[in-house]
């Protein structure tokens, strides 16, 4: 049985939810494969997908394209390598039981005699997330990841129309399936992503790099840039992908009329952070917690930004923890904050150029 190790990337647009790996026509060569076969594809898990031809700018790399559903299936992330193997044969689904994740909103709509005609064809291994279409005809389609609880026989990999499917009223335990931000969710920003991501991601999934190279990874992150330019968002994409723990505060919600309150809420988050690191703590509207001290009037507003300055970079080991600042107001941060050691790597997010709109 052939079979190949390749990098994971992000699929294409059209390809989500739709259970394809896209390669390239020497890996295909190499594991005698024509497109529509079935692969398996195996990180932390073993899954299965279809094959497709990669476009002609991915050919020579050695890589494969996956969405978010089978790379949750197979445990891997992108950049990761995977193996690809071939099938010694196509086992059809017999039975099939799909279950609704636990955070499924009661008043999602799903025809269920259309999502069954829309699984023909699929391929399926036994706890997989399989990718259902939810929302109104003639709406833009919502994509809900079901759990694959039962498959009969065990060893199939795909469902054909003699597939019998039902769907169980029980939620799969411990499975969410509605709001995981991805990669493919973010249009354009290919360079900033490229950023964000060495700065974040890696750090919080190879540690170890950065200990045998002996440099400290990056302790905060500040992403400035006009407002509506997809900061939160890539920062939630950031926290799904990595695994990481992610605990968002609006700068504005931190500040109470209370003395020593403000102060005390900023220290339980980085203490919650600290307990579940790996942790992303994302602090949007960070201009409002931790301006210019001198031209503040408020003594609130100058203790927050001492007290944050002593997080970032106090005397206490943090730990795993990433801050991620966004602003659209660079300027009107504490200097202080914007030194190495605290928000060490700045990110500019601009307007999205003509092609990425």
């Amino acid at each position: 049985m052939p079979e190949i190790y390749l990098k994971v990337d992000s699929a294409y647009p059209e390809d989500q939810g739709a259970g394809k790996a896209r390669l390239d026509p020497d890996t295909m060569l190499q594991l005698r494969l024509s497109p529509g076969d079935l692969v398996a594809i195996e990180g932390k898990r073993r899954t299965v997908a279809k094959v497709w031809r990669a476009m002609v700018n991915d050919w020579h790399q050695g890589k494969v394209r996956i969405d978010n559903f089978t790379r949750l299936n197979t445990g891997a992330s992108i950049g990761d390598r995977v193996k690809i193997k071939t099938l010694d044969e196509e086992v059809e689904a017999k039975r099939v039981v799909l279950a609704p994740p636990e955070d499924l909103p009661k008043q999602l709509p799903i025809n269920y005699g259309s999502v069954v005609n829309k699984l023909i064809d699929f391929p399926i291994v036994k706890n997989d997330s399989v990718p259902i279409q939810a929302g109104l005809p003639f709406m833009q389609p919502q994509l809900v990841a079901f759990k694959a609880v039962v498959v009969e026989p065990e060893n199939a990999v795909i469902i054909t129309k003699n597939t019998k499917i039902e769907f169980s009223e029980k939620p799969a335990a411990g499975f969410e399936g509605v709001k995981r931000i991805s990669y493919e969710d973010i249009g354009g920003l290919k360079g900033e992503l490229q950023r964000v991501r060495e700065t974040i991601e890696l750090p919080m999934r190879h540690p170890e790099i950065f200990r045998k190279l002996g440099i400290e990874p990056p302790k905060g992150v500040l992403l400035y840039g006009p407002p509506g330019t997809g900061k939160t968002l890539i920062a939630k994409a950031v926290a799904s992908e990595s695994g990481a723990h992610f605990i968002s505060i609006a700068g504005p919600e931190v500040i109470s009329k209370y003395y020593g309150e403000s102060e005390q809420r900023l220290r339980e988050v980085f203490e919650d952070a600290r307990q579940h690191a790996p942790a992303i703590i994302f602090i949007d509207e960070l201009d409002s917690i931790a301006p210019r001290r001198e031209e503040v009037t408020g003594e609130v507003e100058r203790r927050v930004v001492a007290q944050l300055l002593t997080m970032m970079d106090g005397l206490e080991e943090r730990g795993q923890v990433v801050v991620i600042g966004a602003t659209n107001r660079l300027d009107a941060i504490d200097p202080a904050l914007r030194r190495p050691g605290r928000f060490d790597r700045e990110i500019e997010i601009g307007v999205p150029s003509e092609d990425d709109r």
